[in-house]
């Protein structure tokens, strides 16, 4: 039913409220409500509720709630346009896509689910991340089992031979995982065969690190977890607390809070928070004879120098975890970086530092050769680092072999170059007719001869494709700047760096990291909302 009725516009919060008319749509309300259901994850039983349906009459009248069902079906039709949208651009656009994938789980049904996400640069050269699919995966979540369901994905999606890489967390399932799935896709269309086919998630692996040096400190850092909780436990303490805050005009806002076993960042940020309120824990000892857990000034001290520490790693792990921009460009000379602050862990005068340095060095050291040459060359292809990085890191990471080092990613670069290059002379073909030989009728020749003709023309292709890297990188590296964009940059000398270019395109857009920032710290797995863990499995990948 359409209705013409007043109403105040509050929705642009440039102009102030106005009187104006507008005409009432039934179904555009009920496709808003799901919206509003699958953007805030309320449960569809919202529709049931007394309160909401009171509401709604409240707010207009003519609006009729639906039914549990009648929600359902509306976000179906949601579902289905905006996959049709998504496949239309996933599917037609030129360049390779990058899949990431993970498992997540229901709380309450304790079911699995496989989620799979597609990242690429499109020819406008936009970054674009979409959600493929949420898979209920039935147990067991073998590696079969999960092969199995990644690969009907990418088929379904008639993707698989468009594939660049697959970004997994580092668990021997996945590994196992990546090696089905690489025997069932067809080699020749992975780049390089396959050899950059697995990518391992550098948040995991710096999760990992973190984790093993955080279980070194436990002890060193229990009595400010201890006042932690004694002044949270409670409103009154909690009251008490934030009274001698303001007596003693501490200007933070921020609220205390006991870390999580599972989550390395809610320890860095407890004891972060907590230094800012030393003053106000030293006062208050002196007032209440129940606080005897007042850290001693070398244990402030010590945890001072671990936050410090720990800012790299909170900041790069920030970097690795970001999707609106390109990572893997990023990736090696931070890597590299953390590397070297671990180095010089083993300096400090603080042997519980000197020993959690030993034990994040030794996972490193674990993860790095297996660090895909992706990062390697994507590095490379950042006109601000080129050749240069790779020289500056491996000759302060590695003295005696940096050189072997870098010329192991230099003939990655001229590796993947010469298969970029490959097809454009395959469609050259042999009447190409700026050859001199283009006229030449290949059946009149001897298969020598036509051996030969095709060799030429091979080497002149390669050739001109060699001078094309090489004269990339002779040119001196662009200075750092804050607003640099690296795609923009690419998307600009396409003319001059054609081959490159493509490389750049495909290589750039794969994610070094699973996670999403909000949840890169977690260890305990991600969790499908209680609302949602008692829907059908159709419904909740809607």
């Amino acid at each position: 039913m359409r209705q013409q009725v007043l109403t105040n516009n509050f929705m642009n919060k440039d102009h102030p409220p106005q009187l104006t008319s507008y005409s009432f749509d039934h179904e555009t309300a009920r496709k808003e409500l799901a919206s509003a259901i699958i953007m805030h994850e309320y449960p569809l039983s919202i529709v049931d509720h007394v309160g909401f349906r009171r509401y709604s009459n409240a707010l207009q009248p003519l609006f009729k709630v639906p039914c549990r069902n009648t929600m359902k079906a509306e976000i179906f039709k949601i579902y289905e346009y905006q996959r049709g949208k998504t496949m239309s651009l996933v599917v037609s656009n030129a360049s390779r896509l990058a899949i990431t994938t993970d498992m997540w789980t229901s709380s309450n049904q304790k079911k699995g689910f496989m989620a799979v996400t597609t990242h690429f640069i499109d020819d406008s050269w936009t970054l674009h991340s979409r959600i493929l699919r949420f898979i209920y995966v039935p147990c067991s979540h073998t590696k079969e089992v999960l092969c199995d369901q990644l690969l009907n994905c990418l088929m379904d999606w008639n993707i698989d031979r468009k594939i660049s890489s697959i970004t997994v967390d580092n668990c021997s399932t996945n590994d196992a995982m990546i090696d089905l799935l690489w025997d069932k896709l067809v080699s020749t269309s992975l780049m390089l065969g396959g050899d950059l086919f697995h990518m391992r998630c550098c948040v995991h692996i710096l999760n990992l690190i973190v984790k093993d040096g955080l279980d070194v400190i436990k002890v060193r850092i229990e009595k400010i977890r201890d006042s932690v909780a004694y002044w949270t436990t409670s409103q009154k303490r909690d009251e008490k607390f934030e009274e001698k805050v303001s007596q003693l005009n501490v200007t933070s806002t921020k609220k205390l809070g006991l870390d999580c076993a599972t989550w390395w960042n809610s320890t860095f940020s407890m004891l972060q928070t907590a230094l800012l309120y030393k003053d106000v824990f030293i006062r208050l000892s002196k007032r209440d004879a129940q606080y005897n857990s007042l850290p001693r000034e070398r244990e402030w001290e010590f945890a001072r120098d671990v936050c410090q520490k720990l800012k790299l790693f909170f900041k790069v792990t920030e970097l690795f975890s970001g999707t609106k921009y390109p990572t893997t460009n990023q990736c090696f000379p931070n890597i590299c970086e953390i590397r070297l602050e671990l180095r010089d862990w083993f300096h400090s005068e603080n042997q519980v530092i000197r020993e959690m340095a030993k034990r994040m060095v030794e996972k490193f050291d674990k993860y790095w050769s297996v660090v895909n040459g992706v990062v390697g060359v994507s590095a490379v292809l950042d006109p601000r680092y080129k050749i240069n990085v790779l020289e500056f890191y491996f000759k302060l990471l590695f003295p005696s072999s940096y050189k072997e080092e870098v010329e192991k990613v230099h003939a990655l670069c001229y590796k993947l170059h010469k298969e970029y290059q490959w097809p454009s002379s395959m469609v050259e073909g042999i009447g190409d007719s700026s050859s001199q030989s283009s006229s030449i009728d290949e059946e009149s020749l001897s298969k020598y001869d036509v051996y030969m003709l095709r060799e030429s023309k091979r080497s002149r292709t390669i050739d001109t494709a060699k001078l094309e890297l090489d004269h990339y990188l002779s040119e001196a590296v662009l200075p750092k700047s804050a607003g640099f964009d690296v795609l923009n940059w690419w998307k600009s000398h396409q003319p001059k760096y054609p081959i490159l270019q493509a490389m750049a395109r495909d290589l750039l857009a794969i994610p070094v990291s699973m996670v999403a920032f909000e949840s890169a710290f977690s260890t305990s797995g991600r969790l499908v909302s209680p609302h949602r863990s008692r829907l059908h499995p159709d419904t909740m990948e809607a």
